[in-house]
């Protein structure tokens, strides 16, 4: 049931990338308890509980963390379990009596894993703040938009989705350690950290001259002509992207430009606004899907703009599995696929159940002071 069968994780209920995180390390498999304050949760101001596929695969006990019997509790099952993952400011955990040091005494092999937007230290450690302002410390959000707008939020997939990866991954690297070891970690996940290591390719392009500040006038950020989006004549888009030069070629091929000589000097940037402005209106004489027909399949790196309803019903979706439904929810499988221990299907949001078979199933027979 997934490679990481076996694994043991408490997760302290948090908004973004914790529970993102989270729900990677239970789609491959990891037994997850997943633990929520009593009453109204931020969350629950957001998001429907039973639609909220970041939840998926989750073993729920709702604990009333001022009580001193529930903290007595959360200690039981953190003692039982291989990582703990919590998201809430520096400090929270450690005013509750669940700090690092007080948990790794319990459980010398414990993954104390921290995911917040600013890091546990630093001068913007205690403030508020969201995907876009983790992006923005960056250097990424500045990179992002148009030539002469402002920069342009990319939903919320780096600082969040970013941050989520990043969470895994140190978990999974100090999970190994801890195997190896004896000895479990803190891991120490902010978004600005991850933020900025996804940023590491811009950077080189800076670093060899080959980036400017200045948005929409570079290779990636829509200012090469042959690296964009472009509308067609029923108002849906093709993204291109044939960089490398045989691509780039079979590209023009296709589009019958090969003999126009303004497009062989792909790397001439002060031909670019001007080749953008010609495949606009190529691109503008025919819809989407015809364009797909010529195109889409082929090296000339091409391929359509699907919405959110499209995306699940494209044929190579389809055939790969990416999108399933469960509960009646579409939504992402679980990757990346695995050859042998094959994760199982995912289960949704899981439904209430009486804390004391939520306990049994950890060890814990009742709640301590019961």
């Amino acid at each position: 049931m997934g490679p990481l069968h076996g694994v043991r994780i408490v997760e302290f209920a948090a908004l973004g990338p914790a529970p993102m995180g989270t729900m990677l390390l239970a789609d491959l498999g990891a037994q997850v308890l997943r633990i929520e304050r009593q009453g109204a949760s931020s969350a629950a101001a957001l998001f429907d509980p039973q639609l909220d596929i970041l939840n998926r695969n989750r073993e729920v006990l709702a604990l009333d963390l001022k009580q001193p019997q529930d903290i007595a509790l959360a200690r039981q099952l953190i003692g039982k379990a291989d990582a703990l993952i919590e998201g809430f400011r520096p400090g929270v955990m450690e005013r509750l009596g669940l700090g690092p040091d007080v948990c790794l005494a319990d459980n010398p092999k414990l993954v104390y894993a921290r995911m917040t937007g600013w890091g546990q230290h630093g001068p913007l450690a205690m403030a508020a703040g969201h995907d876009i302002n983790y992006l923005a410390l960056s250097g990424a959000l500045h990179a992002i938009g148009e030539a002469g707008g402002a920069p342009v939020p990319p939903l919320n997939l780096v600082a969040d989705g970013g941050g989520a990866v990043f969470l895994a991954m140190g978990v999974l690297a100090a999970l190994l350690s801890a195997r190896s070891t004896g000895h479990g970690q803190v891991v120490d996940m902010a978004m600005t950290d991850g933020c900025a290591t996804l940023m590491s390719m811009i950077y080189t392009f800076q670093a060899m001259g080959q980036w400017t500040q200045q948005r929409g006038a570079n290779l990636l950020d829509g200012g090469a002509p042959f690296y964009g989006s472009y509308l067609c004549s029923d108002g849906k888009a093709l993204a291109i992207g044939p960089i490398e030069p045989q691509f780039y070629a079979l590209f023009l091929q296709k589009l019958g430009l090969q003999d126009d000589a303004e497009f062989q000097a792909q790397w001439d940037k002060t031909r670019w606004p001007a080749l953008k402005t010609k495949l606009r209106a190529v691109f503008a004489q025919r819809p989407r899907d015809a364009w797909c027909a010529l195109l889409e399949g082929t090296d000339a790196c091409v391929a359509p703009v699907l919405d959110m309803d499209e995306a699940p019903q494209h044929p190579h979706n389809r055939a790969r599995g990416t999108f399933i439904e469960v509960n009646g929810v579409t939504q992402p499988a679980p990757v990346p696929r695995f050859s042998r221990t094959v994760p199982g299907q995912p289960v949704g949001p899981a439904p209430a159940e009486a804390a004391a078979v939520v306990l049994a199933r950890w060890g814990v027979a009742v709640r301590p002071m019961d």
